[in-house]
C-alpha cells in the first residue's frame, strides 16, 4: 500500500455547483488532484467558472465551464446532459452552491416574524430547491452505473437554529433531511449521499485586508465562538468532500459531518 493514495478517484467525473471561487474552487481542485477524470464546473457567473476550468485543464484534467442558476430545474438538466455528453457519466455530484442565492450574500436578518414570504424564496431556492434539481438531473445516470457519491454541503444554522437566520437555517436543515432519505432510495444502487455542515469560513480578501479583518473586534468575537480559534478554511471542506467522494467512505451514507472548528458539539 505505500506510496499508493487511499483518495485516488479512479477517473471519475464529477459535477460541482457553485465551483467559480471560495470553497467551491477548492473542492474542484481537490478532486482535480486526487485523479477525478474530469470535472464539470458550475456556477452562476460565467467568467468564475471558466477561470476554475483553466486551472484545472492546466493540471492535466478536463473541464468544462456549466454556469447555471442551479435553482432553475431545466438549466440544471441541460447542463448536467451537457456534462455528460462532454466528459462522460457523472458519478459524484458535489452540492456547494448556497447562501442567500446567486445574486445576495447572507447577513443579519430581522427576526422572522418581522419578515415577509417572499423574502424566504431567496434562502430555499439554492440552499434546497437547487440541491433537488441537481440530484434529480443526476441520479438517473448514476442509478444506471449502478455507481455514486453526492455529497452536499449545509450549515450549522440548521443544526442548531441559527437567530436571524430562521429561513436559511430551514433551508439547510431541509436539505440535510433530503440527504437521508436519498440515501435510503438510492443505497441500493451502489450510490452514497452525506452531507457536510459548515460554520463561517474565513471571506475571500487579499492578505492585507485578511490582516485587518482579523484585527477588528467583530474578527475578535466570531473566533470566540470557535474551540480551534480560527475561521474555516477552502482546504477543511474540500479534504472532507474528497474523503467522502473516495472509496474510503464507500460503507458511510446518510450522514453529516460537522466542519466548523468546535463552533458546534450538536448533533
Amino acid at each position: 500500500m505505500i506510496g499508493n493514495d487511499p483518495l485516488d478517484l479512479g477517473g471519475q467525473i464529477a459535477f460541482v455547483t457553485g465551483a467559480g471561487q471560495g470553497a467551491g474552487r477548492g473542492i474542484a481542485l481537490t478532486l482535480t488532484h486526487h485523479n477525478a477524470g474530469g470535472i464539470a464546473v458550475n456556477d452562476f457567473v460565467p467568467e468564475r467558472a471558466a477561470a476554475v476550468v483553466a486551472e484545472i485543464e492546466a493540471l492535466g484534467v478536463r473541464a468544462l465551464a456549466v454556469p447555471c442558476d442551479v435553482g432553475d430545474h431545466a438549466a440544471v438538466t441541460a447542463a448536467v446532459r451537457t456534462a455528460t455528453e462532454t466528459l462522460g457519466p457523472i458519478t459524484l455530484l458535489v452540492n456547494n452552491a448556497g447562501n442567500a442565492g446567486p445574486n445576495a450574500a447572507i447577513g443579519s436578518s430581522p427576526m422572522f416574524w418581522e419578515t415577509q414570504p417572499d423574502e424566504w424564496d431567496r434562502y430555499f431556492h439554492t440552499n434546497l430547491r437547487g440541491v433537488m434539481n441537481c440530484c434529480h438531473a443526476a441520479l438517473p445516470g448514476m442509478t444506471a452505473q449502478k455507481k455514486g457519491r453526492i455529497v452536499t454541503i449545509v450549515s450549522d444554522a440548521g443544526r442548531i437554529g441559527q437567530v436571524r437566520l430562521a429561513a436559511y437555517a430551514a433551508a439547510k436543515a431541509g436539505a440535510a433531511g433530503f440527504v437521508r432519505a436519498i440515501a435510503r432510495e438510492a443505497g441500493r444502487f451502489g450510490i452514497t449521499c452525506n452531507a457536510i455542515s459548515l460554520s463561517a469560513l474565513e471571506p475571500p480578501f487579499d492578505a492585507e485586508a485578511m490582516q485587518q479583518f482579523l484585527a477588528s473586534d467583530r474578527a475578535k468575537a466570531m473566533l470566540s465562538q470557535y474551540v480551534i480559534r480560527r475561521l474555516g478554511k477552502p482546504d477543511d471542506v474540500a479534504m472532507m468532500t474528497l474523503f467522502l467522494c473516495s472509496d474510503a467512505a464507500s460503507w458511510i451514507t446518510g450522514q453529516t459531518y460537522p466542519v466548523n472548528g468546535g463552533y458546534s458539539f450538536a448533533v
